[in-house]
């Protein structure tokens, strides 16, 4: 017979947690404290956790970027449903439907069944999307959004270039600027073009065929989730003054090549923002902004979403299912 614990005994979640770095395999089930929302922190149950290049890059170097080593739980882009609220919380109430991206860079522990995370992080949840569908968008989204609209600026008929297009951020950042008004021109596989000219590409470059160096000229703004050649080879289709916006840091970013070509060019990295992720789900709610879901898996599978996703091979996002619904 089972003793029932007592009212003040901690409570338990089922949690991916890794102990060392290493492949997929380093990922494991496990049972763990669930965790108390403190003073202006939600407690959140998570339904859903998408998988995205940062999560298998942590788990391989055994890290995070901040310098927190194992055991960890990895995981960032978030949606669920508020279970609690800590001392202070005023934006949301038990019940509320929320998504977001919280504490990026530093973990947010969101392959488990709950986590906590600053209310100013989060954002409702777009009406009528399920949970699978806006986990995806969080990290993504608002890197495409801080990219083109609070880096770049970009504007009505600007033209815009993307490199990847049909990736996680690259699919969303073509709708975000198709919004603004811009003239889209994206760099994907053949394969991929009729699904990206439906998410409002004008323009799109094979570049297993062609060099988008020499097929596209007076370009006003880059988004680059490429790097290394694929950098200074778009300062060529940049017009003077035009903007690069590079998403993979470099510890040799090209600035002297940028300035010999007349262009501006710099690094960015994502950070949380409600007020984006309220400008994306009013996209999302206004039918201008669609996420792409290439794989779902449950999260005892997180290793499985995993070594699909460092095939590279993926059109849209990788969502662990948590909770149904």
């Amino acid at each position: 017979m089972t003793t029932p614990p007592t009212a003040d005994a901690p409570q338990r979640m089922h949690a991916i947690v890794q102990d060392r770095a290493g492949g997929p395999e380093v990922l494991t089930l496990t049972e763990v404290e669930r965790p108390v929302p403190g003073p202006v922190e939600v407690l959140v149950k998570v339904h859903a956790a998408a998988v995205n290049p940062t999560d298998w890059k942590t788990r391989a170097r055994g890290r995070f970027a901040i310098g927190t080593t194992p055991p960890f739980t990895v995981g960032h882009d978030v949606s669920g449903v508020v279970e609690a609220v800590g001392p202070g919380v005023t934006r949301f109430k038990p019940g509320d439907e929320v998504y977001g991206m919280p504490r990026f860079p530093q973990p947010a522990s969101a392959y488990a069944e709950y986590l906590t995370a600053p209310p100013r992080h989060l954002a409702r949840k777009p009406a009528g999307l399920d949970h699978i569908h806006a986990a995806a968008i969080p990290l993504a989204g608002l890197t495409a959004w801080q990219a083109l609209v609070d880096t770049a600026d970009v504007r009505p008929g600007q033209r815009v270039l993307i490199h990847a297009a049909a990736g996680g951020v690259g699919h969303l950042a073509v709708q975000i600027a198709k919004s603004r008004g811009a003239y889209v021109i994206g760099t994907a596989g053949a394969a991929k073009h009729d699904l990206l000219r439906e998410l409002g590409a004008d323009e799109l470059i094979d570049y297993r065929t062609q060099d988008f160096a020499e097929a596209v000229r007076d370009v006003d703004v880059v988004l680059d989730a490429i790097g290394g050649e694929y950098t200074t080879r778009s300062f060529a289709t940049l017009r003077r003054g035009g903007i690069l916006v590079s998403l993979p840091s470099s510890a040799t970013y090209p600035t002297a090549e940028a300035e010999a070509a007349g262009v501006r060019a710099g690094f960015m990295l994502v950070e949380p923002d409600h007020t984006a992720l309220e400008a994306l789900t009013a996209l999302v709610e206004a039918g201008k902004l669609r996420v792409l879901v290439d794989a779902v898996f449950p999260l005892a599978d997180a290793a499985k979403a995993h070594e699909l996703g460092e095939t590279g091979r993926t059109t849209g996002k990788i969502v662990l299912s948590v909770l149904p619904g």
